[in-house]
């Protein structure tokens, strides 16, 4: 076997073949009134969010979603809500990030519905406030159980709002 000659190919890595790309990162705000300091607490998440996503080089600028002074019981007058799902299924967004499941929204079954639908077309929601990313193994649980907390706190707040409207009636 003398004067056999060997090449030896080294491998490539898998990191060099793929493409680097920026992940395409979205925020949501929403707060539930127009009061002064909900006002605030929403230009406050709208600044804090942009410049986050902005400061991250892994990530690209994909835009703010926000909704003022509109419950998240319904995802119907959402506009904006609304626009950032469109957008997500149109392949523009990669991740959305939040401050917490109730402001993603107060309504279990639309959590989960948009976790869900979100997770088939591999957009990540990133909860803040939770420390939860919706495609970890076993986000869904512990959305539905802060979800389930968001809306029973939503129903209190309506209870109580009403119980107070009745007495000075």
């Amino acid at each position: 076997m003398t004067g056999t000659n060997v090449i030896v190919i080294p491998a490539k890595s898998q990191m060099s073949q793929q493409v680097k790309r920026q992940l395409r990162v979205a925020a949501y705000c929403r707060v539930s009134t127009a009061q002064e300091e909900q006002l605030n607490s929403y230009d406050v998440q709208v600044r804090y969010y942009t410049e986050k996503i902005r400061s991250e080089p892994k990530w690209a600028f994909v835009g703010i979603f926000s909704d003022r002074g509109l419950s998240g019981t319904s995802t119907k007058k959402r506009d904006e809500f609304n626009k950032m799902i469109k957008q997500c299924r149109r392949g523009k967004i990669d991740m959305i990030i939040t401050k917490s499941i109730s402001r993603f929204a107060r309504n279990t079954a639309d959590v989960l519905k948009y976790v869900r639908m979100l997770k088939e077309i591999d957009v990540d929601i990133f909860f803040e406030e939770q420390n939860i990313h919706s495609t970890q193994p076993g986000a869904e649980f512990y959305i539905t159980i802060y979800g389930s907390i968001a809306q029973s706190e939503s129903e209190n707040i309506s209870a109580n709002v009403i119980w107070g409207k009745n007495q000075s009636a």
